[in-house]
Parts: structure tokens; sequence; C-alpha cells
């Protein structure tokens, strides 16, 4: 494909979903500011690597792997930062968040890493199980397995 053709493909997808990025990258950080400084970041990551992008047909897990492993590595670079927000201000800032159950909200922040960004992915950003192990690159079955274990996880921690 041409260089040019396979930027513009990439850049309309963005644009097109940058509404979900967003989404995405505030689950992780807790903070407007944050998750948009996230989502440039994967943007300029995206657009600068652009050619490593074998088939144009695969630019959804392509970004999303991008997506999350900044969003991953921002969490690590701030985790200080991270654990001191203050929950009130997480629902004043939350607006457009999508998470409408503090619970659920909560549950899901007590999550390890890698179960929580699969809870994301599959519910919240209507991910298939395939798609999801693309982007995290593991297996179908480590997915499923996950999936199972952070909902088991989460059911217990709503209950509680």
């Amino acid at each position: 494909m041409f260089k040019g053709l396979k930027r513009k493909k990439v850049e309309a997808y963005i644009i097109e979903n940058k509404n979900s990025f967003y989404r995405i990258a505030y689950s992780y950080t807790k903070n407007e500011d944050d998750a948009l400084d996230v989502v440039q970041e994967s943007i300029y990551k995206a657009l600068y690597s652009v050619e490593g992008l074998k088939e144009i047909s695969s630019v959804k897990s392509w970004f999303y792997k991008i997506l999350v492993r900044t969003s991953i590595d921002y969490i690590r670079k701030n985790k200080k930062y991270i654990n001191m927000v203050d929950i009130s201000q997480i629902n004043d800032n939350g607006k457009n968040d999508k998470y409408k159950d503090l619970d659920l909200q909560e549950a899901l922040d007590h999550l390890d890493i890698e179960y929580k960004t699969i809870v994301i992915l599959r519910y919240f950003e209507d991910l298939k199980i395939d798609e999801i192990a693309s982007i995290l690159d593991e297996n179908i079955n480590t997915v499923k397995t996950r999936l199972y274990s952070a909902l088991k996880k989460l059911r217990v921690e709503i209950e509680n």
C-alpha cells in the first residue's frame, strides 16, 4: 500500500474512534488531562510507526495495543500520583466516562492490570476474545482464563 494512503486510513480511524480511546485511557489514569496525554502520545506513536502496520485491516488491534501499552506505561511511571487521586475527584472528572456504577469502578481498580485490561476491552469496548488476545499478544485460552478469573474477582469484590 502507498505510504500516504496507509497514513490517511490510520488518521481517519483515529479520528473516528477518539472517544473510545479516551475512555480507555481514562479508565487507567482516572484524570481527564492525563487521559488526553496518553491518547496524544499513543497517536504520536502510531503515526510515527505507521509503516510497521502490515495490514490496514488490523489497524484496530494495532492501535489498541499501542494505547493499552502506553496507558500501562503511564501508570507505572506515575504510580505514586495515581495512588493519591481522591475518589471524589474521579467522580467529578468522569462526567464523560462510561462507568456509571461506582462499586464496579472501584472493583475494577482493585484488579491487577492484566485482568482490568481484559475486562475493559471485552465489556466496555466490546472487543472479541481473539481481538483482545491479539492486542495483548496472548494466547486466546490465556485471555479466556484471565477473563473468567477477573469476573470471579469482581463478583467477590462487589459482594464485599
